[in-house]
């Protein structure tokens, strides 16, 4: 990403952010100007699950969450996909049960009808703690999931088997990525450690092994977001100490800490670095914090280039795109 241009060849830089004002917004990422605003009115009503159609396209409507009371749901998370074609959001369950997905009752209460026209649940994996996250392996085959208990489970999707392992019992885990090349996977808790793991196998019908590779004393608070780079040369970690530290892959030391800190002795906390995302370039990132601000960041430097001002609220997730499309 140019910091200094907001579109990469012909296709659109895409950066969205959403916060507790159950706003999602989209951004001119080079001018900091919000050019969209997607509120309760937009919204339809979704369970977590694994869709085969979950998302509309970006140009025409964003998918946000509601209860089937018509209860707004905060989002809590964000993703596009490669193809930059869709994107989705995901938040808190719905407090009112509802029908399975696919039948006409689903699509009963605000928003319901074209959900269940369109949306079909493939997939659903039960743990025993609610469950904080979740990573697809680059293969498409495998998905990791964190939970509560301190648990990371691998669910192979071709089998339905499923393997796990326990970095801290009873510490939560809050954040889990696998670099795209597939050569490691992270995970951060609420003790503000970074676990790290060498992955092989994950190839044909071979299951991926986890490896031990370090842990990463790297917050003195929750740590709630790891991202690796694009490049698989960086690793980030959020956390409400209300920084965002960058660890080179290579021997996982730190590089940089950006911080929201204030250097004003009377001011009060910034509140918590939420979330992250590099530029695909991987010399920028893009965080989300508990001042109602995103950031764009020069990663090797550490200096603010750019701030998104427009929420109302914490702005907890963000989704970031500026990759160049074959």
């Amino acid at each position: 990403m140019n910091a200094a241009q907001g579109t990469v060849g012909s296709d659109p830089v895409i950066l969205a952010t959403a916060g507790y004002d159950h706003t999602v917004r989209f951004w001119q990422a080079h001018s900091g100007i919000c050019t969209r605003t997607v509120q309760h009115q937009d919204s339809l009503g979704v369970a977590p699950r694994v869709w085969e159609r979950s998302v509309p396209r970006v140009g025409s409507q964003l998918l946000l969450l509601t209860d089937l009371n018509g209860r707004r749901q905060q989002v809590n998370a964000l993703e596009i996909t490669p193809d930059r074609s869709m994107i989705a959001a995901a938040g808190e369950p719905a407090r009112t049960p509802a029908a399975a997905p696919g039948t006409g009752d689903a699509g009963h209460g605000p928003g319901g009808g074209r959900r269940s026209r369109n949306l079909q649940c493939q997939r659903i994996f039960q743990v025993n703690a609610p469950i904080n996250c979740v990573c697809l392996h680059p293969n498409q085959a495998e998905l990791i999931v964190g939970d509560q208990s301190g648990a990371i489970h691998i669910w192979d999707l071709k089998t339905d088997h499923n393997e796990q392992l326990i970095p801290e019992p009873e510490v939560s885990v809050n954040s889990v990525h696998i670099d795209p090349d597939a050569s490691y996977m992270a995970a951060v808790n609420s003790s503000g450690n970074c676990y790290v793991w060498n992955l092989t196998g994950g190839i044909g019908e071979e299951v991926t092994q986890l490896i031990p590779k370090t842990k990463i004393p790297a917050h003195n608070r929750y740590a709630l977001q790891c991202k690796f780079s694009p490049d698989s040369t960086l690793l980030a970690t959020c956390s409400a100490d209300q920084t965002c530290k960058i660890w080179r892959t290579s021997n996982f030391s730190l590089m940089t800490e950006l911080s929201i800190k204030s250097n004003n002795p009377g001011e009060t906390s910034r509140g918590w670095m939420w979330d992250c995302a590099f530029s695909g370039d991987s010399q920028y990132i893009v965080t989300a914090s508990s001042d109602n601000l995103a950031r764009l960041w020069c990663v090797e430097t550490g200096e603010i280039k750019r701030e998104y001002s427009g929420h109302q609220k914490a702005v907890v997730c963000l989704a970031f795109n500026d990759s160049v499309l074959g």
